[in-house]
Formats: structure tokens, C-alpha cells, sequence
């Protein structure tokens, strides 16, 4: 199971990482907060403090249309956000 699917990068978590040193990542929504540390302290060589969880549902959306109404649900993931030791950092853009 991979356990890290992406980072998340908005205005707003880059705010948070240059302010509290915390970054956000898409996770599995098996994934436990041990997993999520393990798994970001081996791929990106850095120590974990904290690790915090949230689970989004998907929702059931509908738009009305020329056709008529069109319903579906939008996805469900889990996010977690990852606060890093004093000192370390994740640059995401050093392979650009």
C-alpha cells in the first residue's frame, strides 16, 4: 500500500510551512498516523513531531442543466498534516 499519494501545495500551506514548520500530504484513508510518520520521515529524510489526521466524505453534488438534473458525489480522501522537527524542511520544487 503507498501510503503518501501527494503533497498538497496552496498558498495557504506554504504559509503554514514557512510560519510552523507544517506540511500537508494526500494520504490513503487505511493509513494510520505511525504509517504517515514512517512513511514521510523515509522518503524525504526528516524528523516527524506531529502528525495530524482529517477524513473528508464525499458529497453528493447535483447541478441542473439543459438536459436536466445531473447528480454524482464528489471523492473522498484523507488528508494529513505533518509537523516537522526544528531545522528540517521539504523543498518540492528542487527537481524543477
Amino acid at each position: 500500500m503507498e501510503i503518501i499519494i501527494k503533497p498538497v501545495l496552496t498558498e495557504k500551506m506554504t504559509a503554514l510551512t514557512d510560519k510552523q514548520r507544517k506540511v500537508a500530504f494526500i494520504v490513503a484513508k487505511e493509513a494510520n498516523k505511525i504509517e504517515i510518520k514512517k512513511a514521510v520521515e523515509a522518503m524525504y529524510g526528516v524528523n516527524v513531531l506531529a502528525v495530524n489526521t482529517q477524513r473528508y466524505q464525499g458529497t453528493a453534488k447535483s447541478r441542473y442543466t439543459k438536459a436536466g438534473v445531473i447528480s454524482g458525489r464528489t471523492n473522498s480522501f484523507k488528508k494529513a498534516i505533518v509537523t516537522l522537527a526544528e531545522g528540517d524542511s521539504i523543498d518540492f520544487f528542487s527537481n524543477i
